[in-house]
């Protein structure tokens, strides 16, 4: 999809002297040029609940404040999800629905369904396979030459991790990347992916998973606790559409990659941009723990969610009217210095890490929150095992996403304790 025909491009550069109209950060470029922040603070400031009349994927409003986001997210009566979670309109001939863009109750069944695999006992099974992933990684990769961090660490290990959620061929985990970055690459969200080819590899992610359901069918008896299987064999989900079923797979898919690879790169980059905080850590690995949900606040992985709302609803002395868009931006509340203390800086001793917005709240919050964390934890304990320095020796390239803050490379060089 082209950009919107009005949007300013002197508005990433100085925000604040362009019309309020011109700011639109559903823009991916926003996000690819790291443009974001003073756009932010320029809607907190003079206009937190903002309507963009000529947004790129059409009019729409912007949640920008802590406080206003966490109240539309928590109130799913009046702000609905049915319409999708991202700004884009969903299109007529091939639409994916999936239990975070339901409703209840037919949310509640779904996510039900899945939600064991990442109960307390399951995550504490899991800790030892994700450290011996983690050892083997970190293990294999050169000492004291340039390469690409995100595909071999952050792409390499939320891989394996979803492989075994999913009980996925392990030789083919790959697939899982690819099919992740294609459901959010597409043109029609602004990014570079023709619709078409987005369509194809989608409809081949069903086909696989189809074969798996199908040899997976009438199983659960063996205790097997992946996510195909408990799909195929709930009463609440084993009659479901198959594009929904893709529509489920996507979306776990992409909340168990996307978000946690992504944090792992940027928890890299954080440390070299705060090399005090850096110092702070090797100095005492203790404050990994606390690091980590500081990790998820400053990178706010996914940016925003969107909601529809059901009736007229007034936010922030602005009436929302029935029917219209609205953007909750994590990625600007995660910053709003009415909560969070000096929220532009990286603290990795920051008191009371986790008041964030980066899972969400309500009955949509991240289900997998706590099985990010315990990656990202791992990791960073083993890295501090083995390396003093990940050094990052180059710009990093940022993927065309609104949605999706992420990263397509981050050039690191190893330094060995």
């Amino acid at each position: 999809m082209s950009e919107a025909i009005d949007f300013n491009r002197d508005s990433l550069n100085d925000p604040w002297s362009v019309p309020l109209a011109d700011l639109d950060p559903s823009q991916p470029i926003v996000f690819q040029t790291d443009s974001q922040f003073p756009i932010f603070e320029r809607l907190r400031q003079e206009d937190p609940v903002h309507y963009h009349e000529t947004g790129l994927f059409g009019p729409y409003w912007s949640v920008t404040k802590f406080n206003d986001i966490m109240a539309v997210d928590k109130d799913h009566a009046r702000f609905s999800s049915e319409s999708g979670i991202t700004l884009p309109d969903r299109q007529a001939d091939f639409t994916t629905p999936n239990f975070i863009s339901m409703d209840p109750p037919k949310h509640d069944v779904q996510r039900k369904a899945v939600t064991g695999v990442v109960a307390p006992m399951n995550l504490a099974k899991m800790e030892p396979l994700i450290r011996g992933r983690v050892c083997s990684i970190l293990d294999s990769l050169p000492v004291g030459e340039s390469f690409n961090w995100v595909d071999k660490v952050s792409i390499e290990l939320t891989t394996q991790m979803l492989a075994t959620l999913f009980d996925f061929p392990f030789e083919d985990r790959r697939k899982l990347t690819y099919w992740s970055d294609m459901a959010t690459s597409g043109e029609l969200a602004g990014g570079p992916t023709p619709e078409p080819a987005r369509r194809a590899a989608l409809l081949e992610c069903l086909d696989t998973f189809q074969g798996l359901w199908a040899e997976r069918e009438g199983k659960v008896s063996d205790g097997a606790l992946d996510l195909v299987t408990m799909l195929a064999n709930s009463p609440d989900t084993q009659d479901m559409d198959p594009m929904e079923y893709l529509g489920n797979l996507i979306l776990l898919i992409v909340g168990g990659n996307d978000t946690t690879r992504n944090s792992i790169s940027g928890g890299v980059l954080f440390l070299n941009q705060n090399p005090d905080q850096y110092a702070k850590l090797r100095a005492n690995p203790d404050l990994v723990a606390n690091m980590i949900p500081e990790i998820i606040r400053y990178q706010t992985p996914l940016t925003y969610m969107r909601r529809t709302a059901l009736e007229d609803v007034e936010v922030g002395g602005k009436t929302i009217k029935a029917g219209d868009k609205v953007a909750m931006w994590y990625v600007s509340g995660n910053r709003d210095d009415e909560v969070i203390d000096r929220p532009n800086e990286f603290i990795i001793d920051r008191a009371n890490p986790r008041h964030h917005l980066s899972f969400g709240f309500g009955i949509h919050r991240c289900m997998g929150n706590r099985l990010a964390e315990m990656q990202l934890r791992v990791l960073w304990e083993e890295i501090l095992k083995r390396f003093s320095l990940v050094e990052v020796v180059g710009e990093p390239e940022r993927v065309q996403s609104s949605f999706v803050r992420g990263y397509s490379d981050l050039p690191v060089v190893l330094h060995a304790r």
